[in-house]
């Protein structure tokens, strides 16, 4: 892997996984491309680490919408807390539920298969995509269209419990089943339970807080358990490129552009959000499930 790969899957990972068209399909694809194993276990760190740049990205964009949100008390931050807290362990049970039904089903008569062996698989990618895309049209063409016949609709308002556990549900979806966009199934999710558009981002992303940490823990032991010795970072100059065998270096690059794509993400979605352009994410998302599944025929 050359320094150039790396500083190409960084950039697609921080676009990608903020905006809400599926990090995993794009970062999976442009690997294909680029000839890269999908799931080896230097791969999988290299993008976990990724995940972390766009998570320190999140930090920095939101943080003032979040100590506007739920630190203006201790009252406010103790409910909206419980609910974040409420979400996840929601995400929880669905995500184990499809991951234990996917080991009883699909993986039953493999041995020695992961969850994981199934993410580069693009015919499972694109039905998520367009999954995705659907969501994310019928939600922003409501919100679109609501807008219109009630200016009000869009009032600043808590997310409330119910809310919250039908977005946690969502979100335990986009766990096994890559492409199908975490942010903008969750986004949409609250959309369409009524939360106002700024609200559904300003929690989508708070989760991500919770969530990222965890995945982050599990799929770096599990790359440091399989290279063994190989887990100090090395670079080796070969060919006039850059090729890195390590761990650590290739992860401090990947995640500062990560870092600064996402900002650029985050701006993009913000707008096109608050300008009720939502769905033209979800026609993207469309148009992509075509493209992974003509790319799945052809043998990728």
């Amino acid at each position: 892997m050359t320094l150039l790969h790396i500083i190409i899957l960084a950039i697609v990972q921080g676009f990608a996984e903020l905006l809400p068209i599926s990090s995993s399909a794009h970062v999976i694809i442009a690997e294909k491309l680029m000839g890269l194993h999908v799931t080896s276990p230097k791969m999988t760190l290299l993008l976990v680490m990724l995940h972390t740049g766009t998570m320190f990205a999140v930090i920095v964009y939101f943080w003032k919408s979040w100590k506007e949100a739920y630190f203006s008390s201790r009252e406010v931050f103790k409910r909206m807390a419980w609910r974040l807290i409420a979400a996840t362990l929601v995400t929880g049970v669905i995500g184990v539920g499809l991951f234990k039904i996917i080991d009883h089903t699909v993986l039953r008569n493999i041995p020695n298969a992961h969850i994981e062996d199934l993410f580069g698989k693009l015919n499972w990618i694109a039905p998520a995509l367009f999954a995705a895309g659907v969501m994310i049209i019928v939600a922003g063409l409501m919100r679109r269209r609501e807008d219109r016949n009630d200016p009000t609709v869009e009032q600043d308002r808590e997310v409330t419990m119910r809310q919250s556990l039908w977005i946690g549900l969502v979100q335990g979806f986009a766990v096994p089943f890559r492409g199908f966009s975490r942010s903008g199934s969750t986004i949409s999710a609250g959309m369409l339970t009524g939360t106002t558009k700024r609200q559904s981002e300003v929690f989508s992303f708070a989760l991500v807080i919770i969530l990222t940490p965890a995945a982050i823990a599990k799929e770096a032991l599990r790359a440091l358990h399989e290279q063994h010795a190989q887990a100090h970072a090395a670079v080796a100059v070969s060919n006039g490129s850059i090729q890195i065998s390590g761990l650590f270096l290739p992860s401090m690059i990947g995640m500062v552009f990560s870092f600064l794509a996402g900002l650029l993400a985050l701006k993009w979605l913000s707008g096109w959000l608050e300008n009720g352009r939502w769905y033209f994410f979800g026609i993207y998302c469309l148009f992509a499930s075509v493209v992974v599944y003509t790319l799945y025929l052809k043998g990728f």
